[in-house]
């Protein structure tokens, strides 16, 4: 296990905004649910959120199982997560026009932050499966370097002939810059808090009717506050034998951060890009 101890102030402040700003995006989900047309009452209500913690549950079980290919795998959804929320309001992610961006933008986090900062980004990803792994798996995303700085030299030659986008190059320039000069857990937040997070919450909710807007924020206040509880007893049990020891909490909360991301991810996905995202495309 790498020692971790030695994380900036900043790198901790960052992975407290990704768990108490960037997760309650996801509180939003039971409106989205029902915004797709899942029928209302008690039943449909136990019975969606049986299936959404099974979601959750099954892909945090086979991280336990599977580190690397659960790794890969997630990074591989959030770059299609990532990429397809960034572009969404200027276009539909699976239109013709969007393919470009949609590599452009999914890149950042996945190909990005890991070849802009590999020495920072080594340790973290060691906590998550491993050091032998760490370092394979970033010698794999080195090898997309060049692929991804293609899509975005040709996604800046797309933008002159196409205005729209420009907007939206412009802020994923500034976001690699950010990854570029600041440590990754700080980049990362700020893109996941203020921009994904945000620009998520924002139309989801305009999406929402009027008179349901009470009850979906108290709903996602609830969620919010279970997950913040569940957390709390994963710290407790994970650094049961050195409670106050940073060396010890530090890796836990990195795991807690990552692996609670990827767990939550793949049920939101289903809801937010595949069902949400699809019903949009239709109307």
């Amino acid at each position: 296990m790498p020692d971790l101890a030695l994380l900036s102030n900043a790198s901790l402040m960052a992975i407290a905004a990704i768990l108490l700003i960037g997760v309650p995006h996801g509180g939003l989900d039971g409106a989205v649910a029902r915004r797709v047309g899942w029928p209302s009452g008690m039943l449909p209500w136990v019975l969606f959120h049986i299936i959404y913690l099974l979601l959750a549950a099954s892909v945090a079980g086979l991280w336990w199982l599977y580190p690397l290919p659960s790794l890969i795998f997630f990074l591989g959804i959030s770059a299609l997560h990532f990429g397809s929320s960034d572009i969404r309001h200027i276009s539909s992610p699976s239109s013709r026009d969007a393919w470009l961006p949609l590599i452009a933008h999914g890149g950042l986090v996945v190909i990005g932050i890991p070849v802009l900062q590999s020495a920072d980004v080594e340790p973290l990803f060691a906590v998550l499966v491993g050091a032998e792994n760490s370092l394979w798996l970033l010698n794999q995303i080195d090898q997309l370097r060049l692929p991804w700085a293609a899509s975005l030299f040709a996604y800046l030659i797309y933008s002159i002939y196409q205005p729209r986008w420009r907007k939206s190059l412009f802020s994923l320039a500034v976001l690699i810059v950010l990854a570029y000069l600041l440590p990754p857990l700080v980049s990362f937040a700020l893109y996941f808090c203020l921009w994904h997070s945000r620009s998520h919450m924002q139309r989801i909710w305009r999406s929402i009717a009027p008179d349901q807007r009470r009850h979906s924020a108290s709903e996602a206040v609830a969620y919010s506050l279970l997950a913040y509880a569940a957390a709390g007893v994963y710290l407790v049990f994970q650094t049961n034998s050195a409670p106050t020891s940073v060396t010890a909490i530090t890796p836990a909360l990195l795991q807690l951060t990552f692996i609670g991301l990827a767990a939550l991810t793949v049920p939101h996905m289903v809801l937010v890009d595949f069902i949400h995202g699809q019903q949009a495309e239709e109307q």
